[in-house]
């Protein structure tokens, strides 16, 4: 009768403490996920992998929500937002990581593309000093410089936005110049092939 009266106090007292712990708010796990977040904010997650940040955003979210609704009731349970919260802090952790990757390849992106640039450039020149200048070609050619000099602009741009970190802007003016130096480039093919075929 004893050992029965001691195991009903022992259950009573182990479920009281689990209730409890289940009952109180999740603070520190709250703290802990919404600093992750702030990591990876800082990491620039929401510019390198907005797709990612965003995600991490709705699951932070939808825990905040099921907090508020347990808020409500008159049993609380935080069991299972304490549980997405340790989820939400390493998913977190994770899009910093996938950040700072995606950091390193936009950098080596910008890098590949001046270089690329910076050769079509060289060759453009070349080509245009091979170009015809005629009469009607006159205004053409003085066209194509002017568009070489605006590449040469944007290519300065791009490396200026990439001393100062921002990245993404440099390599969109990267992949805008490298888009009109090749355009330049084939055209000036075509106007010296059509040349030398004519001749």
């Amino acid at each position: 009768m004893k050992n029965k009266f001691v195991f009903g106090l022992t259950t009573v007292a182990i479920a009281t403490l689990l209730f409890t712990a289940c009952s109180k708010l999740p603070q520190a796990e709250i703290d802990q996920a919404n600093q992750a977040i702030d990591s990876a904010r800082i990491a620039g997650a929401d510019v390198y992998v907005p797709e990612a940040f965003l995600g991490l955003q709705d699951s932070m979210k939808a825990v905040t929500e099921d907090i508020e609704a347990q808020k409500s009731k008159l049993f609380k349970n935080y069991g299972t937002s304490k549980e997405k919260l340790v989820q939400v802090t390493q998913l977190a952790k994770e899009v910093a990581l996938q950040s700072e990757a995606r950091k390193v390849e936009v950098k080596n992106e910008v890098e590949t593309g001046l270089t690329e640039i910076t050769t079509l450039v060289v060759e453009n020149k070349k080509l245009l000093s091979q170009a015809p200048k005629g009469k009607e070609g006159a205004t053409a050619h003085e066209a194509m410089k002017n568009e070489i000099a605006t590449v040469e602009a944007s290519v300065a741009e791009a490396a200026a936005l990439r001393d100062k970190g921002d990245l993404m802007a440099a390599l969109d003016k990267v992949k805008a110049a490298k888009e009109q130096a090749t355009a330049l480039n084939t055209e000036l093919k075509e106007i010296i092939a059509k040349y030398k075929g004519g001749r």
